[in-house]
C-alpha cells in the first residue's frame, strides 16, 4: 500500500470533497471496504481498466497529521495482457492512475517520486 501526502498547505477533502464518488469516476464501482491503519478504504474488484485486477484506495486518518491518501493498484501480468489483447489499455491505465493521483495530492509523478525519495532518505540510518 502506498501513502501519498498533499501538498503543503492542502488536504485531500479540500481537493477531492466527494472521494468515493471521484474514486467511481476515475476506476469503476465500489464493490466493498477494506480496514488499513484504522480506516476504511475503497475496494474496487472488478476495475473499468483490464490492466487493473483489483484496486484500494481511500483516506487515512492520523490524529497529529494531515490524512494522506493511501492506493493499492493490483495490475495484471503483462502476459496475460497478451494474451487477452488488453496490451492497449495499459497506457490508459497509467493515465487514469496519474491523473487520479494529481488530481488528489496536487503533484504530479516527478513530484512524488521525490516525495517518497526524500521520505526513504530520512528513515534510512546515518551511521554506514
Amino acid at each position: 500500500m502506498e501513502e501519498y501526502k498533499m501538498r503543503r498547505g492542502e488536504y485531500l477533502e479540500e481537493r477531492i470533497p466527494d472521494l468515493e464518488s471521484t474514486v467511481q469516476e476515475y476506476f469503476g464501482e465500489i464493490t466493498d471496504t477494506q480496514e488499513y491503519n484504522d480506516s476504511d478504504l475503497f475496494v474496487i474488484e472488478n476495475p473499468e481498466n483490464p490492466v487493473f485486477e483489483r484496486i484500494v484506495v481511500g483516506a487515512v486518518t492520523y490524529g497529529s497529521k494531515k490524512d494522506t491518501l493511501a492506493v493499492n493498484f493490483e495490475e495484471r501480468e503483462l502476459e496475460d495482457l497478451m494474451e487477452t489483447g488488453d496490451v492497449d489499455t495499459a497506457g490508459d491505465a497509467n493515465t487514469a492512475k496519474n491523473e487520479f493521483l494529481l488530481e488528489a495530492t496536487g503533484r504530479d509523478a516527478k513530484a512524488r517520486r521525490d516525495s517518497m525519495k526524500r521520505d526513504v532518505e530520512d528513515e534510512a540510518p546515518d551511521d554506514f
